[in-house]
């Protein structure tokens, strides 16, 4: 389908998809789901709660969790995934995805990122899984960084592709691979040239900054997340394969809620809350770079495509409006404050409710 212009200041699209979203739990899990619901399909849940979701039973229980804090009238479709471990059960693994409750497998790398501390320190401990995911079409989604702490944060993503995903695919080359918020032109073009079994996701805040925006002038938590922004030329890259056209990408948002207190805090949480701005962001992103008629496939189409299920039937409208947005205002939670994404440029675009 293509975007259809309603008229010179909408643009309506099939309802999207989410193809990376962290809704957490509890109270937090109440507040954000509903704010995912109300424009998104679906969306790929990440496991890596506390214990982590490592069963079809946990998934099972952790999809009820997320149905009911789904507002009546919404249809929403929440993907889940099994966080991969190194006593993963290859067995309840792949009877969770015949059956259609797990949609794909994430591994992140021990100590990467917010509750990771459950994940793989020796890849060589779960080929076997990654051999039976492979026979069973399960897609395999990487956190792509390594933790050695004698590499530098910002090289972690290329130095994971030479050390950890390149190897795998080439042991198991039938292995499907989304590299999750890639952030390096060295992921782009190892996905752009990996053929059709690897694709990535790109995040709406990286589209946008560049750890300039962290650290230039002053610590600025909000924009902190995992993997960190990089430098100007690593955006660039971002920006023209999501403004491409080209299938292997797609938008997982990575939308990461932390309450304020936890983003503030001597040893803040890495994360970044844009479930609710993301498609105006989007809109004017992709307006600014002559690409919004290939917003629907970043959105859309080329995810649904890779994870083989059927572009969406409803539809959201996306609305210009002359003058610039207000940022989202913070959500209160039971626990505390939870602050939105901020752009950082005039957003000209809403979605139409």
């Amino acid at each position: 389908m293509t975007p259809t212009p309603t008229s010179t200041k909408t643009l309506t699209l099939p309802r999207p998809d989410d193809w990376h979203l962290h809704l957490r739990d509890g109270d937090m899990l109440d507040v954000v789901t509903p704010e995912t619901a109300a424009q998104f399909g679906r969306a790929l849940i990440m496991p890596n709660l506390v214990p982590p979701v490592v069963s079809g039973a946990e998934a099972e229980a952790y999809r009820s969790r997320i149905m009911a804090a789904v507002p009546v009238g919404l249809d929403f479709t929440p993907m889940m995934t099994l966080y991969l471990t190194e006593t993963t059960d290859a067995d309840d693994l792949v009877a969770a995805a015949q059956s259609g409750l797990v949609t794909a497998v994430k591994l992140y790398p021990a100590g990467a990122t917010t509750n990771s501390a459950s994940g793989v320190r020796d890849i060589d401990k779960v080929m076997p899984v990654l051999e039976a995911m492979a026979d069973a079409g399960v897609p395999l989604c990487v956190h792509g960084e390594v933790t050695d702490p004698q590499v530098d944060i910002f090289d972690r993503e290329a130095v994971f592709i030479e050390r950890v995903l390149d190897p795998v695919r080439r042991r198991i080359p039938r292995l499907r691979v989304v590299m999750e918020h890639v952030t390096t032109s060295d992921g782009i073009d190892y996905v752009r040239d990996g053929g059709p079994d690897i694709a990535a996701t790109i995040t709406t805040h990286h589209l946008f900054i560049n750890r300039n925006h962290i650290l230039a002038g002053g610590i600025r938590p909000h924009y902190y997340c995992l993997p960190v922004a990089k430098r100007e030329t690593h955006r660039i890259a971002l920006v023209e394969a999501a403004t491409s056209g080209l299938p292997g990408f797609f938008l997982g948002t990575d939308s990461a809620p932390h309450l304020d207190s936890a983003k503030l805090a001597e040893c803040g949480c890495a994360g970044i809350y844009t479930a609710p701005n993301t498609l105006a962001c989007l809109a004017q992103m992709f307006e600014q770079h002559d690409a919004l008629a290939k917003l629907e496939g970043f959105v859309s189409g080329h995810g649904a495509a890779f994870y083989g299920v059927p572009v969406n039937a409803g539809t959201v409208m996306l609305e210009r409006v002359d003058t610039p947005q207000p940022v989202p205002a913070p959500r209160s939670t039971p626990e505390g404050m939870l602050t939105v994404f901020d752009p950082g440029v005039p957003i000209h675009w809403r979605v139409r409710t």
